[in-house]
């Protein structure tokens, strides 16, 4: 056989997702389609009240009527199962206990108060509408700012404050720098609330077995294995008595990364009753009760010397993280990560960044993706910007001065992060090539001699991703989330299985992991079978989240791959007596190097299993190989976008000319995924600074709640995205990977934020909020218009110059 056939030629290919064809042909298998006999339906009736204390509730008429099974209230769970509570190590941290219903009092609308379970969901629709709830109004807390003054009513009292969270980062003397700085630039920054809106709401469905006692839930969870763990310990139950599985799962987007009351409701019940229970979300539902995302405010100065090199940073970060803290991932999760992300890919000297998370009459804030990065670099790259115009230098130009370098790595961020590695300069340099920078500007100066409002943002940002378990994936969280194991068999039919702890929800991790395999071990791409989303098919797993799957399952997938592969060449040794160090493995087969002699992999397990004497005994081994894979620290990603964009000062519409991202994920195990999932999160990070918004009014009532309200963006109204891989090597991972999956959410918001500040610039507005919806640019663009002219025409010369 050639050396070729050495050669891995799987990572790095184009392969062809191996899931489509399941999907798209219908053949998926999703939480709700899960068909089981007999199985009864849940249905909550959900409080309408932002806050408000329970009075009564009277259950007594639903729970009469015909096909009615079982109603339950927070009282009927009494000693069923404990609270959860979100634990971290943190200082000034308050978690919260969180019941499957509310108890005493509700904190949002659309908390669930009362479980109906019916033969069907019509049944338990209608008995829901009979349930009698009477309550008392409270004074509902909407603003995160009012929320955490000393005389705000509590939220929950056994904290004694709303303000759940306080943490300060710091480096230097940030105040000092700046104020002996030549030049200053500040703002107050709005990233408003977002919704994951993923195209499959949440769902679950148990089935307990009595005679074995056994629960098996199959819900759409991006994390099997932290459910897993969390419901054995809530329903005192062995862990390999409990089983979580997440098939196929429809997007997840951090939404799903999260523990909720109707999981647990529904195993609970279903446990109590012996019949399987099954609980899915409207759209409506969905909307208002799965985790939101982002909703931070900031103030923050940046400070530069007189040749443009940053010198210090400084920020008041406050994250509104509605009612709860949510489990596991704590209410720190996202105000914390703004703070310590917030110096970006930039040399900062000095660094102080205080935040604070406060809780409000909202639905809970979770994960989302990007998790305070896309808010940090929508501050940082704002700011840069700014500053760049005060020093009448070109945005690019000022992020080549401030930007790490190659022999600065591995450098300590202002905040404590370490980037180990990544082409932050290259990545730049990169975009600014695919969209010929310089003939853009030129372009750029031609449109607003025309009259129009053309702008061109540049947005640089920096992550860590596959975090190893060094760092938590949430502040102070007692979970490892550093680790991933993965156990490759060869069967007695010569078939390859690879089992992850890691959970898919579009990701392509079947087939990504599968071309990993193959070139660690040598196999054929079409023998592999990877199993993922499923707590069963590991010892200890969590799931899929913070950019973690590629890099630390991919690792493990090597590792127990090239164990695997000893074994292999250990048993072919002895079956072509030949030293080990002469054989090799490639495309499903072993063969001697310089010879003929070759074996598939399916004659050589019929020889290891099922053919008695062509092994010795001793030789005799299990063809399967466990290893667990932690990377210690994770590793840096990075990335610029480039967006310009026009202005439509009648309307307030946004039309993105052109887009460009060039990314640094290191060594690519398929580039068409990884540009699938570059130009999904673009897509996302377009909403966020566009057009998505969670509204509420006043009296904490959902305003958004359905896609009539709620804009995602449509397919025309998204551009044709240019992607630039720069694969630089990440010397602390094993494979050379780095995570992508959150990145073009983090770069786009700031990218169009910037676009659009630059088109504005002319008029002398700025952008300090997001998403910039239609209206308010229509009514910045008309404020500042009506400025000009009043000043251009002061005794109201616009009138009469319209009718001439």
């Amino acid at each position: 056989m050639s050396d070729l056939a050495l050669r891995p030629h799987h990572i790095g290919a184009r392969v062809k997702r191996v899931e489509d064809p399941r999907l798209l042909s219908g053949q998926g298998a999703f939480a709700a389609d899960r068909g089981v006999p007999g199985a009864l339906q849940m249905v909550l009736r959900r409080s309408e009240h932002a806050h408000a204390t329970i009075v009564a509730i009277d259950t007594a008429v639903a729970a009469s009527l015909p096909g009615v099974v079982a109603v339950y209230t927070a009282a009927d769970l009494e000693g069923l199962v404990a609270p959860l509570r979100a634990t971290s190590r943190m200082r000034n941290y308050h978690a919260t206990e969180l019941f499957p219903l509310a108890r005493g009092k509700v904190r949002f609308v659309g908390e669930p108060v009362v479980a109906i379970v019916a033969d069907n969901r019509d049944i338990a629709e209608d008995a829901a509408e009979l349930v009698e709830i009477t309550y008392a109004p409270l004074p509902a807390l909407g603003d995160p700012d009012a929320a955490a003054h000393d005389d705000a009513p509590l939220l929950h009292d056994e904290a004694g404050t709303n303000v759940l969270l306080q943490r300060e980062f710091a480096r230097g003397d940030a105040g000092a720098e700046i104020a002996g700085a030549a030049v200053r630039v500040a703002g107050r920054f709005r990233f408003r609330r977002k919704a994951p809106a993923a195209i499959e709401p949440r769902a679950a469905v148990a089935e307990y077995d009595r005679g074995r006692r056994t629960l098996t839930l199959t819900a759409t969870t991006q994390v099997p294995g932290i459910v897993r763990d969390a419901l054995a310990d809530l329903l005192d139950m062995p862990g390999h008595s409990v089983r979580v599985v997440a098939a196929d799962v429809g997007g997840g987007f951090g939404g799903k990364a999260s523990l909720y009351g109707e999981d647990i409701l529904v195993a609970l019940i279903a446990r109590r009753l012996g019949r399987a229970v099954r609980w899915s979300a409207t759209r409506m539902e969905d909307l208002a009760t799965t985790t939101h995302g982002f909703d931070e405010i900031v103030e923050a100065e940046l400070a530069l010397d007189r040749d443009g090199r940053i010198v210090a940073l400084a920020a008041e970060a406050t994250g509104d993280v509605g009612a709860y803290s949510i489990y596991p991932w704590t209410c720190a999760l996202e105000p914390v990560q703004v703070a310590s992300f917030l110096p970006g890919p930039y040399r900062v000297a000095a660094y102080r960044g205080r935040t604070r998370a406060v809780a409000t009459n909202k639905t809970p804030l979770g994960p989302y993706r990007g998790v305070g990065r896309p808010i940090a670099a929508f501050v940082m790259e704002r700011l840069v910007d700014m500053a760049a115009r005060r020093m009448g230098l070109d945005p690019v130009e000022l992020r080549r001065r401030n930007l790490v370098r190659d022999n600065e790595f591995p450098y300590r961020v202002a905040s404590g992060l370490v980037w180990d590695r990544s082409a932050f300069i290259e990545t730049l340099d990169r975009a600014c090539a695919a969209i010929d920078y310089d003939a853009l500007r030129a372009e750029q100066s031609e449109a607003r001699a025309a009259g129009r409002l053309y702008g061109i943002g540049v947005a640089s940002y920096a992550e860590l991703t596959g975090i190893g378990s060094r760092i938590s994936a949430a502040p102070g969280m007692p979970i490892n989330t550093g680790t991933e194991t993965a156990t490759v068999r060869l069967d007695s039919t010569g078939a390859v299985t690879a089992a992850f702890g890691v959970s898919a929800h579009g990701q392509g991790l079947e087939t990504t992991l599968a071309q990993v395999v193959a070139d660690a071990l040598g196999a054929h791409l079409a023998d592999i079978r990877i199993l993922q989303g499923d707590s069963a098919v590991v010892a200890h797993g969590t799931g899929s989240y913070a950019s973690r799957s590629a890099v630390l399952a991919g690792g493990a997938a090597i590792a127990a791959a090239r164990l695997l592969k000893e074994k292999i060449i250990r048993a072919a040794s002895h079956l072509f007596e030949a030293a080990g160090e002469d054989i090799e493995a490639a495309d499903g087969r072993v063969f001697v190097r310089g010879t003929d002699r070759t074996m598939s992999f399916r004659d050589l397990a019929k020889a290891v299993y099922s053919e008695m004497g062509r092994l010795p005994p001793d030789a005799r081994e299990e063809m399967e190989a466990t290893q667990v894979y932690d990377p210690v620290f994770g590793t840096a990603s990075s990335a610029t976008h480039i967006a310009a964009v026009e202005i439509d000062a009648e309307t307030g519409k946004v039309t993105i000319l052109r887009y460009v991202v060039a990314e640094d994920c290191g060594r690519l195990i398929n580039p068409m995924i990884v540009e699938g999932q570059v130009h999904g999160g673009v897509a996302q990070g377009i909403g966020a600074a566009l057009s998505e918004e969670i509204v509420y009014d006043a009296a904490g009532q959902l305003l958004s709640a359905s896609f009539l309200d709620y804009a995602l963006p449509r397919a025309a109204d998204l551009p044709f995205i240019a992607t630039r891989h720069v694969e630089s090597a990440a010397p602390g991972t094993l494979g050379g990977f780095r995570g992508m999956g959150e990145g073009g959410t983090i770069g786009a918001p700031a990218a169009i934020a910037n676009a659009l500040a630059d088109a504005l610039a002319p008029l002398g507005g700025e952008v300090s909020e997001l998403p910039m919806t239609p209206e308010r640019l229509w009514r910045l663009v008309g404020t500042r218009t009506e400025r000009g002219l009043r000043r251009r025409y002061p005794l109201g010369g616009r009138q009469s110059t319209r009718a001439k």
